[in-house]
């Protein structure tokens, strides 16, 4: 009896203690949301207060210059020079186009108030840099000195830069004026742009579309006309992806071509894919202005781990005839058949102004994609990058991946490994999310990742290619479909781990035949991922199109170059 009453007791004691633990793990969730709630309400607030006092100093300044808008970066810049526009037409003449703009397209998350103190220590300058009283925009993680960069997490929200990132530092001293932060999706590794912070924003030219991410709220800001130079990153295509889909013009560098210091990522120290700042705008030769300022001695000064190699302007404005490689498809995700039409005809205009275009096939893209990209930059199983999700509230756009990368090591092979026989594509994908299980795994992967960039680069070497010419994907999705079909960064993220210089130009826009033709569409594998992109992409006429252009590492001169010709090409097609 003795022994059954202990039983009992002990019985009774083990449920107190588990209903006690179970009913802790609640409170402190429900804490932990509490605060999470707290700290997106006053960053909302705050941003309503920043974008309120951005109002106030337009109505000060009500004069609007239309002509400031219609110019080109390189035009605005000459006339602010040689003193015939002003910096403070300039200035506010976009800080009233980027409150518009906002204002239907949800983009903007902070205002830079210290661009008016910039703007009068400009004036009082000696010598006027190559930027001198351009207004630009940056991508919400590009660092500004007292300025959160939160990644789109509550993690961040409250830790405010202590010194502006070295891009931001040398475009100021080559007289750019910082002015606005820009939106981005929840930690910045999706590519549509929504967070639980600020929401979604959304496509200027059809809004019930995405305009991509995660450096969505500069590319949608842009193509609304609310800027004209933006800074944004770039890690598995997040300059290009959104680029993409507005229809406007962006550059991945090679990594360490430019400063990332001062850049915020939720996992820092990865090596497979290298984050790189880069500039987006309205045309090629505003990137090429912007690169040629930024690649100056103070960004060598100030981070002498960048190579200190300035722009070559005679690289990008030769006239010699290029031998470009190109594809339409890399053989694991079919693209759209606008894509493939945009490919081809480039590929044509190219051919009919003199140059010489060869095919080329990517080697192992498949291999290259999981084993080399994704199961490195997920090396730890995405534990680093989960972590920063702590006490956060999910977007509802990130929710399939985020259930991806929480599962366990073990679930995720199990998963994978029931669904190979039904879908050994997504199979791959997912046991890629692994990760390397250990630092001899992790070096073995270092060493694959030389010998892949070198099988690429003989064959490119063997074709004697100059430039390669490749699709990107589009046109914009319907918003909540990039969570569905991460597989969209197999157009971008090859080039993240060959470390290569990659552009975006729009050369076409969806036709009616295009959105007819892919009603047809099959892909290769017949999986989710291909019964899913028809949904995503239809309802497009009428959205841009456009190419990717890449050269090797350090030529982002000639990726440039390359961009230009592509763009020539399609403005007299037009």
């Amino acid at each position: 009896m003795t022994l059954f009453l202990f039983e009992l007791v002990a019985d009774h004691l083990v449920i107190s203690l588990l209903c006690c633990l179970a009913t802790t793990f609640l409170a402190l969730k429900w804490i932990g949301q509490f605060r999470a709630k707290t700290k997106m309400e006053a960053a909302r607030k705050q941003r309503e207060e920043a974008l309120q006092v951005m109002e106030a100093t337009v109505e000060q300044h009500p004069e609007v210059h239309s002509e400031v808008l219609s110019l080109s970066l390189v035009q605005l810049a000459g006339k602010l020079r040689d003193g015939s526009l002003s910096p403070e037409s300039a200035l506010y003449t976009y800080m009233g186009k980027a409150l518009e703009v906002n204002r239907e397209l949800n983009c903007l998350t902070d205002f830079l108030p210290e661009c008016e103190a910039q703007l009068q220590e400009l004036k009082n300058r000696r010598e006027k840099g190559l930027l001198y009283g351009v207004p630009i925009s940056l991508k919400d993680n590009v660092g500004y000195k007292g300025h959160d960069s939160h990644c789109g997490l509550v993690h961040y929200l409250g830790m405010t830069d202590p010194e502006d990132s070295v891009v931001v530092q040398v475009l100021k001293q080559q007289g750019a004026i910082p002015f606005i932060k820009t939106n981005i999706p929840q930690s910045m590794i999706n590519f549509d742009c929504s967070n639980s912070i600020f929401g979604q924003t959304l496509n200027p030219h059809n809004h019930k579309k995405t305009c991509g991410g995660s450096t969505g709220g500069e590319a949608a800001l842009i193509a609304g006309g609310g800027s004209i130079l933006g800074i944004g990153t770039d890690v598995l295509g997040s300059i290009r992806m959104p680029c993409s889909f507005c229809g406007v013009c962006g550059l991945k560098p090679s990594g360490n071509r430019l400063s990332g210091y001062g850049c915020s990522s939720p996992v820092t120290g990865m090596s497979s894919a290298v984050m790189m700042p880069g500039p987006m705008a309205r045309d090629v030769d505003s990137l090429a202005l912007c690169m040629k300022a930024l690649l100056c001695d103070h960004m060598f000064h100030l981070d002498p781990t960048v190579p200190p190699i300035p722009f070559r302007d005679e690289v990008y404005s030769s006239t010699k005839p290029l031998t470009i490689g190109y594809y339409d498809t890399d053989g694991y995700f079919l693209p759209p058949p606008a894509v493939r039409r945009a490919v081809q005809e480039t590929k044509n205009h190219l051919e009919e102004a003199g140059h010489k275009l060869v095919p080329f096939t990517p080697p192992r893209i498949e291999y290259a994609l999981n084993e080399l990209c994704l199961r490195g930059f997920f090396a730890d199983g995405a534990s680093t990058l989960t972590e920063k999700f702590d006490k956060d509230i999910i977007d509802p756009n990130l929710k399939q991946q985020m259930a991806l990368w929480q599962l366990p090591t073990l679930a995720k092979r199990i998963t994978a490994f029931f669904m190979k026989p039904v879908s050994p594509r997504i199979a791959g994908h997912v046991n890629a999310h692994c990760g390397v299980s250990s630092v001899k795994n992790f070096w073995k992967h270092n060493a694959a990742l030389k010998e892949y960039c070198h099988e690429f680069v003989t064959e490119w070497r063997r074709l004697e290619l100059d430039v390669l010419l490749c699709p990107m994907l589009g046109p914009a999705f319907n918003i909540g479909c990039p969570g569905k079909l991460f597989a969209g960064f197999t157009f971008t993220m090859l080039y993240n781990i060959l470390n290569f210089p990659t552009g975006i130009v729009p050369v076409t826009t969806v036709t009616p035949e295009d959105e007819e033709e892919m009603k047809h569409y099959k892909g290769y594998s017949n999986d989710p991922w291909d019964k899913e992109l028809p949904k995503c992409v239809e309802g497009g006429v009428g959205l841009p199109i456009t190419v990717q252009c890449v050269a090797l590492r350090w030529q982002e001169e000639l990726c440039l170059r390359l961009m230009k010709e592509v763009e020539k090409a399609s403005f007299k097609k037009k």
